[in-house]
This record gives structure tokens, C-alpha cells and sequence, in this order.
């Protein structure tokens, strides 16, 4: 028994209809949200990394900048915390070039 469609009920593939409901699923919301989806799950992802590697052999003061870069593309709080880190790290780097005092108690 081979089904066949009804007549008036063919759509061929030039038909407009599948194009009208493809680009309804790929209309500009739904590839914000899955933009928005993918740079989430990376981003968290390489910041567990990091965090994962502060107990870990491993560069984790390289990684959860990274991490907090990609998740800053996306979310206000992420650049908040990332100006946080770029601006402890400047501080390490311009302290790092001074010397330290010696405390008065500690000289020999």
C-alpha cells in the first residue's frame, strides 16, 4: 500500500512556505538568545577553569581573565569584575617595581 498525498496538497521545494518558516526560527531574536547561550556556557566554562586551577598546577590568573572576557561580551557584571581584576593586576605589576620598605622592627 504506497500513500500518496491528496491532490492540492504537493509542495514542491521552491515553494515559498518553507523559506517563510525557516526564517521565522532564524529571525534576529532567537540568534540573539543563542548567541547569548553559547558565549554563557564558554565563558563560564573557561572561568571554572581558572578557578579550578587556583588549587591546580596551572596559569590561573591568565585563565579567569579570560574567562570574565569572554562572559563581559554578554554581562554588566562580568565587566565589572573584569575592570576589578585589570585594575588589581596594574596595581601588582606597579608595586612589583618598588622596593619594599623594611619595617623598622625587622632590621638587623
Amino acid at each position: 500500500m504506497i500513500m500518496r498525498p491528496q491532490p492540492g496538497t504537493e509542495r514542491s521545494i521552491g515553494s515559498p512556505s518553507w523559506m517563510k518558516r525557516l526564517s521565522s526560527i532564524w529571525n534576529v531574536e532567537n540568534i540573539k538568545v543563542v548567541r547569548r547561550v553559547i558565549v554563557s556556557v564558554i565563558g563560564a566554562t573557561v572561568l571554572l577553569i581558572g578557578v579550578a586551577l587556583l588549587v591546580l598546577p596551572g596559569p590561573a590568573f591568565i585563565v579567569i581573565p579570560i574567562g570574565l572576557a569572554i562572559l563581559a561580551t554578554e554581562y554588566a557584571w562580568a565587566r565589572c569584575w573584569l575592570k576589578k581584576v585589570r585594575r588589581m593586576a596594574s596595581n601588582v605589576v606597579y608595586n612589583r617595581g618598588r622596593e619594599r620598605p623594611i619595617p623598622e622592627d625587622s632590621r638587623v
